[in-house]
């Protein structure tokens, strides 16, 4: 695989702490977008289970853990961070290399959906967005995708040309809610 982009686009920015929540950037190799075949999605899923050990998810879920995530990003799409995928895939499901389009950045700390809800639409209060559960949505006004993957923490993918953006948005949200708190 041929590596286009070598330097991040936020080096030497991150990490980012303000008042608890803690902003950084993860690096997770491979990201494969995985589109199964009509009539292979069972198939997908299994090939996919055998390979990195995490099937198919169904609609605004993941499944996986860190290192091996599959996350689903439309319907009759998901994609895999954090594993290289055995061509043996390509039987059962369309794959399209996606590891130099997208940042992934990983907000965590008490409070995290506060600064979130700031910069998204979603609704992820705890009592409605849970672990494992993903989404596609809007970052500001970025494309991202929403993954929560611990009760206080959630990994965000925005396009690699938007991830300073990304970076700016997040700054002035944790400083907002941080002043907000210094207020009460």
């Amino acid at each position: 695989m041929v590596k286009l982009v070598e330097k991040s686009p936020v080096e030497g920015l991150l990490p980012m702490e303000i008042n608890g929540l803690s902003l950084t950037e993860l690096v997770p190799g491979a990201i494969t977008s995985v589109m199964p075949y009509a009539g292979q999605k069972t198939a997908a899923s299994e090939a996919l289970k055998a390979l990195v050990g995490a099937a198919m998810p169904g609609p605004n879920r993941s499944t996986g853990r860190e290192g091996a995530r599959v996350v689903w990003t439309g319907a009759g799409q998901a994609m895999v961070i954090g594993a290289a995928l055995d061509p043996s895939l390509a039987q059962h499901a369309a794959m399209t290399d996606q590891s130099d389009a997208w940042t992934v950045f990983r907000l965590e700390g008490q409070g995290v959906e506060d600064v979130l809800a700031r910069l998204t639409p979603l609704d992820l209060n705890p009592g409605v967005f849970k672990r494992g559960h993903a989404a596609r949505s809007l970052l500001g006004h970025m494309n991202a995708i929403f993954v929560k993957t611990a009760n206080d923490a959630f990994d965000i993918l925005v396009f690699r040309s938007m991830a300073r953006t990304a970076l700016h948005e997040f700054d002035v949200a944790m400083k907002a809610v941080a002043a907000r708190k210094a207020l009460v």
